[in-house]
């Protein structure tokens, strides 16, 4: 146990395009498996906070929504709360996916690198505008050249928003501790916030609900685009220890009804299975999920499932 004098304890921002990486980061950061982390982008739909512990310092991640060009309600609620997690941070990492930034200005760029350097731009604007400084990480480095990165980073520093810049791999590690060690400089000197041992203060429910939700993209991303959410409607303690949790996977048309269950009820049961292990593992104790599918084309307008992510519905 550390000295109470010398702790330091606040609150360290992550914002980013959807896919850059940021989950991945605050995953490597705290060692557990905290946030939710799939190939689909926009799976972060609250600021889901990781503790990381380094030396004297609690580091409070605030794992914020990619930042995007909202369209719907459900983005703007996205957006909000991700510049909201930024504004009250003590520090900010500003991630940005090198490789897909530097395709995005080439041929062999994707759609999807010209949407997420859109994104990037956004960003900067809206930190340009603020007068705020932040730090910047580049992701995704590995086997990319570094006279290429350190024109990136010389690029990106001519913005004028970035006081720093960190070269990381959040997926194997590479360069993330000298980060985590420059997060722990920024906190300020106070009491931890949290038990040292604790790894995330997500409501059990909403955790739940995204593990499942996971599974549901990691299962049907292709075939389902962002038409789905899962709601925790029951959490129950057993006499026996165990958990009983019951959830309802909300699709937007009849016709995706049938993608999530599957020929025979066979996707459903693989999504149940797959959920209820991760929960077995993260609650230590042994879980009965039961999940249904119902059709509704309004989920995006409940104000249930907002509040359930601690988002704000009237933005």
């Amino acid at each position: 146990m550390t000295d109470i004098e010398n702790q330091r304890a606040g609150f360290a921002a992550i914002i980013g395009a959807p896919n850059a990486g940021k989950s991945t980061l605050v995953n490597r950061l705290t060692g557990s498996k905290v946030s939710i982390v799939t190939q689909k982008v926009q799976t972060t739909r609250f600021p889901v906070r990781g503790i990381a512990m380094e030396g004297d310092a609690q580091i409070v991640l605030v794992d914020t929504p990619g930042i995007f060009t909202p369209r719907r309600r459900l983005d703007r609620a996205m957006v909000a709360s991700a510049w909201g997690g930024a504004q009250d941070a003590d520090v900010v990492v500003h991630l940005i996916d090198a490789q897909s930034h530097i395709n995005a200005e080439g041929r062999e760029g994707t759609a999807a690198d010209r949407r997420s350097a859109e994104d990037t731009e956004t960003i900067i604007a809206n930190l340009q505008s603020t007068g705020t400084k932040v730090i910047l990480a580049l992701n995704k480095i590995d086997g990319m050249r570094r006279d290429t990165l350190l024109a990136l980073s010389q690029t990106l520093f001519e913005s004028g928003v970035y006081d720093e810049v960190y070269m990381i791999s959040a997926a194997n590690g590479d360069g993330v501790e000298d980060l985590k060690q420059r997060l722990a400089r920024s906190m300020p000197k106070g009491p931890w916030l949290y038990p040292e041992d604790q790894a995330a203060d997500v409501p059990v429910r909403v955790l739940a609900a995204e593990i499942t939700r996971e599974k549901v993209y990691l299962r049907v991303h292709e075939e389902l685009p962002y038409s789905a959410a899962v709601e925790t409607t029951s959490f129950e303690d057993r006499a026996d220890g165990s958990a009983q949790i019951e959830q309802t996977i909300y699709v937007e048309r009849e016709s995706q009804r049938p993608i999530v269950l599957g020929k025979g009820g066979q996707t459903l049961k693989w999504i149940g299975q797959k959920a209820r292990e991760e929960l077995n593992e993260i609650l230590g104790r042994q879980v009965h999920l039961f999940l249904t599918v119902k059709v509704d084309p309004k989920w995006q307008d409940s104000r249930a499932l907002y509040a359930q992510f601690g988002l704000d519905f009237d933005v």
